[in-house]
């Protein structure tokens, strides 16, 4: 029996009763009309007075193994719509696997949301806030992380790639020392690509895709100068799972790539410099390639990833947005638009480069006999607005392309595909992994373990996510006491964010999915905007269990209406700008 204290959680959000009238409605057939704004989309509760009905009967119950393998792959910066450009995820993981519809990284941000994976925290309570001093890696306390957790669990446990910003640059708040030959607690083996502080004597960076020095448990591994990152990845992590599976004990991989995001060296088919929504000229930075693979794309990508298939402008009239957003966002304009359908191609071949990686090892773990007892999971750090809303190239924002980001998950009883509607976070991910292993959080769990959701099918959404930030607002309401700017809360049919400046964000993910229109003010959602403000205070400052305070009637959802209500929104996203 796993005795993870996360998974116990799962109870206290079980307040679920049969409300599916939403589902004949949303998918286009006759029935009864939709639940307006303000009205609850389930019955209040459930017969047992908290107990979760059963799941949705859509799939046949499944028994994870007890401590599997574990094997992460982590992306950087990947839209969910990037996976059209990876077909062995798609082939080996998502069409022999789960895929979960809606997932999401609730700071958006590479440092932050990389502290959160590795702590099950929030970043109000890891409080790594940003990537530059002083937060970035010289904020994280990483004596404990799911590293210590899973090597305390009896696993051995690997890290390749990317770690956190200004790993080899800032100095480790463990040992006191520079970071670059600094390895954390709880890895058995560890190879994560080090930023130069300039006087180590070591060339290279971590962004720099054609020139990337590792720390390999200790010692600078300086050698890979004109060989491309991404493959150098794919070597170590073939390399550490044929280790690893030569013995019986299990294991945890934890690999990180850098791609999509953007790094050097500069390209002579980089997009020109465009100007920004305050003036300036500004070059939108992309990820470099293999020669081999540039030009892959050009024929299939004839626009940004953020504009309509249809070429014409979505979102006419922004003034309904807080004046933060408008001020940094722009029309755009042809010249924009080249650029940033540049940028879309060259993220695409540098993720089509890092699919053929990820194959390889997926290859090297059935080859070893381990793929039986492996649950391989991929998924990205946070997305990333590539035009949405006229914003060029930013993350950060609660805004969907921003803030979703893709899950996949794969493993023994999970081996055909399917989906799943439930919310689950990158602090809820970190806890289904400990579930999982059957091992003790590193620190108190602000997430929900989602192993309930993979073995037995959807449970419904009622828990909330928070979404957090900063430098997005400028501003002095005393509600904010940290350096966040925005914080919001996500559910089922609505978006809802706060500015430190005293304006906010109400979306009907449900008559809006795109998220023209912010009806933060709007009287018809004045019931809906009480019951959000009245769990805001609670939430913007939670610690463990009070992250997961089941939502009231009116924001929450049963499994059938979510996963229609989310059916809906994909189905409306797609035929808007028609990647997935």
């Amino acid at each position: 029996m796993r005795a993870s204290v996360v998974k116990a959680s799962v109870v206290l959000v079980g307040v679920l009763a049969a409300v599916t009238v939403l589902v004949a409605v949303l998918q286009g057939g006759d029935g009864p009309t939709r639940p307006a704004a303000g009205e609850p989309t389930r019955s209040a509760v459930g017969p047992e007075g908290g107990v979760a009905r059963p799941p949705v009967p859509s799939m046949t119950p499944v028994r994870l193994p007890d401590k599997p393998n574990v094997v992460v792959v982590m992306a950087d910066d990947m839209r969910v719509d990037d996976l059209a450009f990876a077909p062995h995820l798609r082939k080996l993981v998502a069409r022999q696997g789960v895929t979960f519809e809606n997932s999401f990284s609730p700071y958006p941000l590479c440092c932050p949301a990389r502290a959160s994976f590795l702590t099950g925290e929030y970043a109000h309570n890891h409080k790594v806030f940003w990537h530059d001093p002083p937060y970035g890696y010289g904020a994280f306390d990483d004596s404990r992380t799911l590293g210590t957790s899973m090597t305390a669990a009896g696993y051995r446990t690997g890290f390749i790639g990317k770690y956190l910003n200004r790993y080899g640059s800032a100095t480790s708040k463990v040992s006191g020392e520079p970071s670059y030959r600094f390895v954390p607690p709880g890895w058995t083996d560890w190879r994560a690509a080090v930023e130069n502080p300039g006087n180590a004597g070591f060339h290279g960076q971590t962004y720099d895709y054609f020139d990337t020095p590792f720390n390999v448990n200790g010692t600078i591994d300086n050698r890979y100068r004109g060989v491309y990152q991404s493959d150098v990845i794919g070597d170590f992590s073939v390399a550490m799972a044929r280790r690893f599976a030569a013995k019986p004990d299990p294991f945890f991989m934890y690999v990180n790539y850098v791609a999509p995001h953007h790094g050097g060296p500069i390209e002579p088919d980089d997009p020109a410099r465009v100007r920004s929504a305050r003036g300036n000229l500004v070059r939108l930075p992309t990820p470099a390639r293999p020669d081999w693979v540039k030009g892959k794309f050009n024929r299939t990508i004839d626009r940004p990833a953020g504009f309509a298939r249809t070429g014409k402008v979505l979102e006419r009239d922004r003034h309904d947005k807080p004046i933060p957003v408008q001020r940094r966002t722009q029309d755009l304009g042809p010249r924009d638009r080249a650029a940033l359908r540049n940028v879309t191609r060259q993220r695409a071949e540098a993720v089509h480069v890092m699919d053929r990686n990820i194959a390889r090892l997926i290859r090297e773990l059935k080859r070893s006999g381990a793929w039986e007892n492996t649950v391989f999971v991929f998924t990205s750090d946070n997305g990333l607005l590539l035009g949405e809303h006229g914003f060029q190239m930013v993350k950060v924002w609660a805004y969907e392309p921003s803030l979703r980001v893709p899950l996949l998950v794969t493993g023994p009883g999970l081996r055909t595909e399917q989906k799943r509607y439930d919310p689950i976070s990158t602090v809820d991910l970190s806890a289904t992994l400990l579930d999982l292993a059957d091992a003790d959080p590193p620190r108190p769990a602000d997430g929900i373990s989602r192993v309930p959701t993979l073995e037995r099918g959807d449970q419904g959404w009622t828990t909330p996510i928070v979404s957090e930030a900063m430098n997005t607002s400028t501003g002095n309401d005393p509600a904010f006491t940290d350096p966040r700017t925005t914080i919001g809360i996500r559910v089922s049919r609505y978006s809802y964010t706060r500015f430190r400046n005293g304006g906010g964000e109400l979306y009907d993910m449900v008559e809006d999915p795109r998220q023209d229109h912010n009806v933060f003010h709007n009287p018809a959602y004045a019931a809906v905007r009480e019951e959000l403000d009245r769990l805001w205070p609670t939430l913007k400052d939670c610690a463990g269990a009070t992250c997961r305070t089941p939502l009231p009637p009116v924001l929450a959802a049963d499994a059938a209406t979510n996963a229609a209500s989310t059916d809906a929104y994909w189905t409306a996203i797609d035929r808007a700008y028609g990647w997935r």
